[in-house]
This record gives structure tokens, sequence and C-alpha cells, in this order.
């Protein structure tokens, strides 16, 4: 009888799943408005999961419904009940303004694959947060500079009113040397842009600079190439993403859009990515997807480097970036934001799919603008 209560136990502890030694809590859109994006965000993290062979590593993964409170309420329940060591996941800046402050000062870290407010970038930096994506103003930064390459001298410029949007046009006005034809801000979540395409048909603007992510994007793109225009538009990637392009159409073709990333950058790793990520879904990565994929890649060499509950040395392990990036080079600079290259992308069809091409570098080794105001 001995011999078999050993025996039943030991079954018992072989069935029973290891302990995570790091516990990672996920907290993205899932569902609603912008669900493609975590949905891009939960994908790539979870595919370097996968692949990189690691059984002490657990993630929890829940729906913020786009909705701060929900973000808000998830994250709490995370640290306080799942015991989570990270935070990443989130997708939207009101959101991570909601939720990394209250994150970071209960001691945990926060690890965004995609949302980077000026506030946190600045002067609301911490040390244990961390930008994998870029800075909000980036793309729009570069956005800037190839409109100033492209000629174009008087721009008409609109944005949702949230904190990206005024990240956006912040960081188009930055850059761009030109003159600003007129500077909309439009609801979020807003489908008919009638009214602004009004606006710009009337005005003097030789060129539109958009930034509206999701399904704003795909509305106004389709309503904008439908009334005849023939002002050339820019904008970021965020409306000329790989999901996206599909729904838009050939509304999108020759639009020229920024990014940091695309899946003719020319490494190893990201044609490894590239080629994973499709047999393993079935559609080719995004933008999000390739964040996703950094942010856990990322994680995983700090867990090498060092234990989670030696905060310092976790902290040295994320700061050193040791980690083969679907971009090439990459680095944190002293607000723990990305140093990087973005380029121009223009919008092309390969057979029935719609993606994008780089056809130049628009800001190269670019930081971002508030790096001196983080008092680290």
């Amino acid at each position: 009888m001995k011999k078999l209560v050993t025996s039943a136990a030991v079954l018992a502890l072989l069935a029973a799943p290891a302990l995570a030694d790091t516990k990672i809590g996920m907290i993205t859109t899932l569902s609603g408005g912008g669900a493609g994006l975590g949905v891009d965000v939960r994908d790539g993290f979870m595919l370097a999961i996968s692949q990189s062979g690691r059984d002490d590593i657990e993630v929890v993964i829940e729906d913020d419904q786009r909705k701060p409170d929900i973000a808000v309420q998830l994250a709490d329940k995370m640290i306080q009940s799942e015991k989570v060591d990270v935070l990443t996941g989130i997708i939207w800046s009101n959101l991570a303004m909601a939720v990394v402050p209250s994150v970071t000062a209960q001691g945990k870290f926060y690890l965004s694959p995609n949302a980077g407010p000026s506030a946190l970038a600045g002067a609301g930096c911490h040390q244990n947060y961390f930008n994998v994506a870029w800075q909000n103003d980036n793309l729009h930064e570069a956005a800037g500079a190839y409109a100033n390459s492209a000629g174009y001298g008087n721009s008409f410029i609109l944005a949702p009113n949230y904190p990206a949007g005024t990240d956006a046009l912040t960081g188009y006005k930055r850059t761009f040397e030109g003159d600003v034809a007129n500077e909309i801000y439009t609801k979020l979540g807003q489908t008919d842009y009638a009214a602004e395409i009004a606006q710009i048909r009337a005005s003097d603007a030789d060129s539109v600079f958009f930034f509206l992510p999701g399904g704003m994007g795909i509305s106004f793109l389709k309503q904008y190439a439908d009334s005849g225009i023939e002002k050339p538009v820019i904008g970021p990637a965020f409306s000329f993403d790989q999901g996206i392009l599909q729904a838009v159409g050939d509304a999108a073709l020759g639009v020229v859009n920024t990014s940091q990333w695309n899946k003719d950058i020319d490494n190893a790793t990201n044609a490894a990515f590239v080629e994973s990520f499709q047999a393993e879904y079935g559609r080719l990565p995004s933008l999000y997807a390739s964040q996703g994929f950094d942010t856990a890649n990322l994680l995983i060499s700090a867990i090498e480097a060092a234990d989670v509950s030696d905060a310092d040395a976790f902290r040295d392990a994320l700061r050193a970036a040791d980690f083969d990036s679907t971009r090439g080079a990459f680095s944190f600079g002293p607000n723990h934001h990305p140093v990087q290259t973005i380029y121009a992308r223009e919008v092309i069809k390969e057979g029935d799919v719609f993606t994008n091409k780089i056809v130049a570098t628009a800001l190269e080794n670019h930081a971002d603008a508030y790096a001196a105001d983080c008092k680290m």
C-alpha cells in the first residue's frame, strides 16, 4: 500500500503543471473596434514565446474592451490576484495613461508593445516602464520629414482628439518645414468625414497628413478616394498596416506612409519572423505583430540574464536590449524609448494582397523629443 501511495504521489507530481518562474500579464484589445491590433500584438508575442521553447514563462491574457476603467481593473487583478511580474499588451494611449503609472507605482515592470504617449516619455517616465514600439510622435515626425523631401509646402493635417492624436500632429509639425493649411481634431471613433473632406477640398493645401487608426482610417481613405480630390495623402503606418489595407483596398494604392518596420527589412530575424508568422497564422504579419514579437524577445533576453525578483538586475537586462529585433538595429534611449530608423513605405499590390514596400529612409537612428524631460 505504501508503494502504491508513493507511486500515486509521484504520478500526481509529474502530471501537475510546472510553476512558471516568470508570469506575464497581457491586457490588450481583443473585441470591438481595434481588436485586430490587439490580436496581432498577442499573436506576435505568443509566437516568440513558443519559439523560445521556454516552459518557465506563463502568459495570462485579458481583453480590455478598449475601455480605460476595464484595463485598470484587469491590471489591479493581475498584480494583486494573479501575482504577475511584468505587464504588457496595451494598444491605445488613453488606456496606457490609465494603467502604466498604476502598474509602475506597484513596483511592477511594464513593456509597451504599442502605445507611447509623450507624457510617459518625458516628465512622467519611470525606470520600470519600457516602450518597445516607438514614442507616439515618431512615425509622424518621419512623415513630416518625408513631406519635406517630396517638396510639399502646405499640409492639411487631421487626427482624433485623444493623446495619440495630439502627439501625431505635434510630431508632424516638429519636422515639417512648410505651412499648415488647417489643423483639425476629429472625434475618436468617427466614421463620417464628409465635413473634413469638404474643408480639404476648399483649402489651398498641396498635401494631406492624417492619423486615423483602425476603422477611422478605413472610413476616411475610402471617402477621400471617392471624393475625387487629388491632393496627395501621407500618413503613419497605423492606417496602412497589413490588416487594414485589405479593408481599404484600391483607395490606398500608391499612398506613402511611415513605419519603423516592414516585411522587406533585410535581416535574418525579420525574414524568419515573416515566414513563421505566416505559417502559424495563415496571414502576413503586421506592424503590431512585429512589435509583439520584439517585446516578447526583449523580455526573454532579460529573463535569460537576470531574475525578475532582482529588480535592478532585471531592469539592466531590459535596458541592454540584447535581442535580435525584426527591425535590425535597436536600442533604448535614456527614457527607455527606442532609438531606431523609420522608413517611408508605399502601398502596393502583390497578387491579390495589398501590402507595403520600403521606398526610402525617412529618419535614421531617430530618438524621441522628450528624453531630456525624463529624470530617472
